[in-house]
């Protein structure tokens, strides 16, 4: 398939309307001239909660109670709800993914306790604040109605197929539908009918399971110690070997109602299990909720759930069921830029009790068995999904796949390139037809980039850019104007070296879909991902998060070197670097990036 081009794509292109930025590898937020940025909301800012608000202590000395009530850490995927049709008034929900407890507490993980623990699980979630502008400066209200921190250990509900299976069931709740907590969430999504959809990615890290995990566990990777969070420690819900049906209660999308700091997060089971990294909704033309949601994984699959019932008026308690009932598919990318949705449905695509599917549920909470039984496209680490408001076409970043092209593991139409390091951008048309579907059971689509360095000594690591080059897309917004935004997440470990050596620290570029063009329009602070676009209504605003600036290659940090690679964003005396939302505008009050 070509890179950059589709015929009879909407609009002639206009030029991208700000001067772009260099490369950088300075520890500073770098955006173009005819901008400005303002930190909004930092890991540790008060949410401006009726119930308190604690100061941020600059050695990592706050308790975990103060953590509640606080921006908790590694701010990832969010959106902005606008209050009474105020585009200058909102709500940001914001996930915080999760923690370096280098920097969180005050000696790191020298020593170990509950009360840690307690606070590792209360820097992770969701923040909903409010926010206002005002002569040009935006803040986060003091006392809001709609303040509120959702954690790792906030009260849940399970709705949908397979609520209350037997799978589902612990100790602690026979009845299989009252989770605590959300973990690792990281992008986001916005319904239509205006709610928040959260999304739980690397889930698997935080428990420990038995020695040999079992084929199902492996299939989602747990593993004896987790990834070092040490929770089970203190948390025996997140001992697998004690629990082992706990981390079937996580690895779904949660749907949360900003509006209502009252409202009970609801996992919605028949969106699937998985390493969700976003669910991007729109609408069929008959007006059914469609998600599409990448598993964040290598070799990994995108999904899309079409629902039952059409969306109604009346926000969420309207349609508080609609993600409940519908149908989950699974993609698979074809020759010749054809593409198929198949079927997640019990009995449907080898989906039997012979296959080791006895139910729908059972399905849904065994996606990825599912997935590979049904024949899904391997895709090279699926991340955010970006729907074009006006064309109705679908965008995905494929990060980058080091294994692609190793035996076993062959490259296709649709991931071309062995040991994939650079990644790349797909784009699709639902149905068969100019203006598709989103409901439609079949897809044409093509490449739209491969990233890389056209300089690259390597030549598949050079790419077919258009403009300015990056690498390791992950972050994507088409905005109401039809531009679109790719954010980078080059990892700590590889930043600035070997084939990275000349692509900078981590950034965020404007496209063109109708002409491929790209240009730089923001570089990040050292060690930091980019992450977490939203706009205002009106667009004279983006909000973006600065995830893990200072971040060290192991991914914790030393407490006795806080700073070793960063000082963003409050500078020497700041005691240690901190995860922010940022709030840019055009410094004339103009639409971003005309």
């Amino acid at each position: 398939m070509g890179s950059h081009t589709w015929g009879a794509s909407a609009g002639t292109g206009k030029p991208l309307g700000f001067t772009g930025v260099p490369v950088s590898v300075a520890d500073t937020l770098t955006v173009p001239v005819e901008y400005e940025a303002q930190v909004l909301y930092r890991w540790g800012d008060p949410i401006g909660s009726a119930q308190g608000s604690p100061a941020f202590e600059l050695d990592g000395s706050n308790t975990w109670q103060e953590q509640s009530l606080q921006a908790g850490m590694h701010h990832d995927g969010m959106e902005f709800f606008p209050l009474d049709q105020d585009p200058r008034h909102g709500l940001l929900a914001i996930n915080h993914e999760y923690t370096d407890d280098g920097l969180l507490h005050a000696d790191g993980m020298k020593t170990w306790n509950a009360d840690k623990v307690r606070k590792s699980q209360a820097a992770h979630g969701v923040s909903v604040v409010e926010v206002v502008e005002r002569a040009g400066v935006w803040q986060v209200m003091p006392h809001s109605m709609y303040a509120r921190r959702i954690t790792a250990s906030t009260p849940m509900r399970l709705s949908g197929p397979a609520a209350g299976h037997d799978m589902l069931k612990t100790a602690a709740d026979p009845s299989g539908t009252r989770p605590l907590g959300t973990l690792n969430n990281c992008a986001a999504g916005q319904t239509p009918w205006g709610t928040y959809l959260t999304c739980e990615e690397n889930w698997n890290g935080y428990f420990s399971s038995r020695q040999h995990p079992g084929a199902d566990e492996l299939r989602y990777g747990l593993g004896p110690n987790g990834w070092g969070y040490r929770w089970h420690e203190h948390d025996e819900r997140f001992d697998a070997a004690k629990h082992p049906n706990e981390p079937n209660r996580f690895g779904w999308v949660v749907e949360i109602d900003p509006m209502d700091p009252t409202q009970t997060p609801v996992k919605r089971t028949a969106l699937g299990r998985f390493k969700h990294e976003g669910a991007t909704t729109t609408l069929s033309k008959d007006g059914r909720a469609v998600v599409y949601m990448g598993d964040d994984e290598r070799f990994e699959y995108i999904y899309k759930f079409v629902s039952r019932d059409r969306m109604v008026p009346g926000g969420y308690p309207a349609n508080r069921q609609v993600l409940d009932h519908g149908t989950l598919y699974v993609a698979r990318f074809d020759a010749q830029g054809h593409g198929r949705w198949l079927p997640l449905v019990h009995g449907q695509n080898g989906l039997t009790a012979e296959r080791g599917f006895a139910s729908q549920a059972e399905v849904l909470i065994r996606c990825r068995q599912a997935a590979d039984v049904a024949g899904a496209t391997k895709m090279d680490r699926p991340e955010w999904i970006a729907v074009h408001p006006q064309t109705g076409e679908v965008f995905v970043t494929l990060t980058n796949n080091s294994q692609r092209g190793q035996p076993g593991r062959g490259v296709d139409d649709a991931n071309p390139r062995g040991d994939n390091i650079m990644g790349h951008i797909i784009r699709w048309r639902e149905g068969t037809t100019q203006h598709g579907d989103a409901g439609a059971g079949e897809f044409r689509w093509m490449h739209f980039a491969l990233a890389g360095d056209p300089k690259a000594d390597k030549a598949g690591s050079r790419g077919t850019i258009l403009g300015d080059m990056y690498g390791c897309p992950d972050g994507l917004k088409v905005d109401a104007g039809g531009l679109l935004w790719i954010q980078t997440d080059v990892s700590t470990s590889a930043l600035n070296q070997g084939a990275y050596t000349s692509l900078g620290n981590n950034m965020m570029l404007c496209a063109d879909p109708s002409t491929g063009e790209t240009k730089r329009f923001l570089t990040g602070p050292s060690g930091c991902e980019i992450t977490g676009i939203t706009f205002t209504p009106d667009r004279r605003a983006v909000f973006i998060n600065i995830q893990h600036p200072g971040e060290t290659a192991s991914e914790r940090s030393d407490p006795d070197r806080p700073q070793a690679v960063s000082r963003w964003p409050d500078g020497p005396t700041g005691g240690r670097p901190r995860s922010a939302t940022v709030a840019i505008r055009r410094k004339d009050g103009g639409i971003v990036g005309t």
